[in-house]
């Protein structure tokens, strides 16, 4: 049974967190989780997964850090996670130019996405661009909603902030058709300046005691006092963030098309076509005995290399 379930794990907010700027990002476009989020992965990896997904925004994402965090798993089974979780489309490591409060800098960021993405979704998601929904069933439509026997007709900004003119002074009260015949000045108006405090406040400053007549007064007064036209400056276009896709493995940057699975062509060793490797993932009694024989080769190298010293026969020579 794979579990996914770490509410007995370290709490996320004790999970420390990486310098500003760099750790975790939520890929966008994600379905809603679920139980079996992660059920197509080995134990392993969907614990890790599992893991991973309930972390904050900006968490560091060391292999050491979720190790530290996870109540079974080591360093060791952490490195190679990570890689599986990429090549299952589920992780991609960036390094970005950000601007921040100390100055610009390039972080490296690690983008998660619950619901697994193929090469092409990434390389939209990281360019800025929305990414077309590839993995998710389209949306349900809505049950339909009774339509109410009566709808009051929409009314334009323009109606409503002089319909509310009498809420200021009394004087002003208007008729709905004193509204609709006023209606297209004071969308000009409001064109113009956008502010309806400033629209009420020109409206109704410095009234005479007596108004006997509110349209012709207030249609006097929109066109005496019509704020001039102003130029708007067009905003400058947004520019996309500069970055840069790095392997998972091994951190070598590189273009998305040159890192299939997010992985570099001296890391991605399978020769994978799918992004299904995972299931050969080695188990951790693997990976324990393979640490066990990488540290039995340490010592004895280093023995040779003691038995080998200059002198040291002549030394034994000597006793």
């Amino acid at each position: 049974m794979v579990d996914t379930d770490l509410s007995c794990a370290l709490p996320a907010p004790a999970h420390p967190m990486a310098k500003a700027g760099y750790g975790k990002r939520s890929a966008p476009e994600q379905s809603p989780r679920g139980a079996d989020d992660f059920a197509h992965l080995p134990a392993r990896e969907a614990s890790i997964a599992a893991l991973i997904d309930r972390l904050p925004e900006g968490a560091a994402m060391s292999a050491k850090a979720l190790a530290a965090a996870h109540p079974r798993h080591g360093q060791a089974a952490c490195l190679p996670a990570l890689r599986r979780l990429s090549e299952a489309g589920h992780l991609r490591r960036t390094r970005e130019h950000v601007v921040l409060p100390d100055g610009s800098r390039w972080v490296t960021r690690t983008y998660f996405s619950r619901t697994p993405r193929a090469d092409a979704w990434w390389d939209a998601a990281l360019r800025g661009d929305v990414p077309p929904s590839g993995s998710e069933p389209p949306p349900s439509p809505p049950p339909p909603r009774e339509e109410p026997a009566r709808r009051r007709p929409a009314r334009s900004p323009a109606y409503e902030a002089l319909a509310a003119l009498c809420e200021r002074d009394p004087r002003l009260t208007l008729s709905a058709a004193d509204c609709e015949a006023l209606e297209a000045l004071a969308a000009e108006w409001l064109d113009r300046d956008a502010s309806p405090f400033r629209f009420t406040r020109a409206l109704v400053a410095g009234l005479p005691t007596e108004v006997h007549s509110a349209r012709g007064l207030l249609q006097r007064r929109l066109r005496d006092k019509m704020p001039p036209e102003r130029h708007s400056v067009p905003a400058p276009p947004a520019c996309a963030p500069l970055r840069i896709m790095e392997c998972t493995a091994c951190g070598t940057p590189g273009r998305p098309h040159h890192l299939p699975g997010g992985l570099c062509a001296d890391c991605d060793r399978s020769g994978r076509v799918a992004p299904t490797p995972s299931v050969h993932a080695p188990t951790d009694a693997a990976i324990d005995a393979r640490v066990s024989e990488m540290r039995r080769a340490v010592q004895d190298s280093a023995i040779r290399a003691h038995r080998a010293k200059p002198g040291r026969k002549a030394d034994v020579r000597a006793r």
